[in-house]
């Protein structure tokens, strides 16, 4: 019996040690993979364009808010294929700033942004893709902070009521960075002013080679941590600028190694060039090996 007891106490303490040990490993991180609707420029209408994503293996779809495409074709659509539209991109955020300094034109930029949240919830979605301001000649950078915040505060309730994120993109908008401050520049001007809205509904939609010619996105990813939502997929070259995933500056597997350590999962999706079913199929190849390693 003391032999059957010895046996049986070493094999549960081996078990628990070798669990110990996985857990303690960063798990790798469980992204699905989508892309811009408007990438791809095929299909008769948007069922047969959903059918044709999904074969070529595609987990979801991202569409424009407010205009873009119809919602009520893509919800069916949608419910027609079993792929998933995941959210939708504030379609006037570039031109209709959250930062202006026209109240009217803020006024114009709420509305579009209640509007994208109230399309993305009737579609099955779970977040808006917010550009929140631009500095230029119309706003200083501390200028643009703050008129955006008021707007996006005035949207949250309604963001609350139909469980839709917010998420701050990081892009060429002067904000949250100096354009002549070189390329090891970090994030936390970005977490500082996602942590003044001190809400659960707003968060970082993080575009991977947004920041590759100002600082490091493994960098950016570890900063942003539980921040981040959702990601976007693309490469940057200081030689050739935009260019294929995986043809660029940003180090993938730096990227992956950042990813699995703030257990980060949920939707990446390509903002590169479109085309065809080849050149979509291909987009999909370069997410997979550039995001999964595979």
């Amino acid at each position: 019996m003391f032999r059957r007891r010895f046996i049986q106490t070493t094999c549960l303490a081996t078990a628990a040690m070798a669990h110990s040990l996985r857990a303690a490993e960063p798990a790798a991180p469980r992204i699905r993979i989508a892309l811009k609707c408007g990438m791809a420029s095929f299909g008769k209408n948007l069922e047969e364009k959903f059918r044709i994503l999904k074969e070529i293996g595609y987990d979801g779809v991202e569409l424009d808010s407010p205009g873009g495409q119809d919602k009520a074709e893509a919800l069916v659509a949608s419910k027609a294929t079993g792929l998933p539209i995941h959210g939708v991109v504030d379609s006037i955020h570039w031109t209709v700033r959250c930062s202006d300094p026209s109240e009217d034109v803020r006024e114009k930029a709420l509305e579009g942004l209640l509007t994208a949240i109230r399309e993305s919830h009737a579609v099955g979605g779970s977040a808006v893709l917010l550009v929140p301001g631009v500095m230029d000649d119309k706003a200083t950078h501390d200028e643009a902070v703050e008129r955006s915040i008021p707007v996006i505060k005035r949207a949250l309730p309604l963001a609350a009521e139909l469980g839709i994120r917010v998420l701050i993109e990081n892009v060429w908008n002067k904000m949250f960075y100096d354009e002549k401050g070189g390329d090891a520049q970090g994030a936390e001007r970005l977490a500082a002013y996602i942590d003044r809205f001190d809400s659960p509904w707003v968060g970082s939609y993080f575009d991977i080679g947004n920041h590759r010619k100002f600082g490091k996105p493994e960098e950016w990813i570890r900063t942003l941590g539980k921040r981040i939502v959702k990601l976007d997929g693309k490469d940057w070259s200081r030689e050739k600028g935009w260019v294929d995933l995986g043809e660029g500056d940003v180090d993938w597997p730096a990227v992956r190694a950042s990813l699995a350590s703030i257990g980060y999962t949920g939707w990446a999706t390509a903002e590169v060039k479109g085309g065809d079913r080849d050149r979509c199929a291909k987009v999909l190849d370069g997410m997979r090996r550039c995001l999964l390693g595979a």
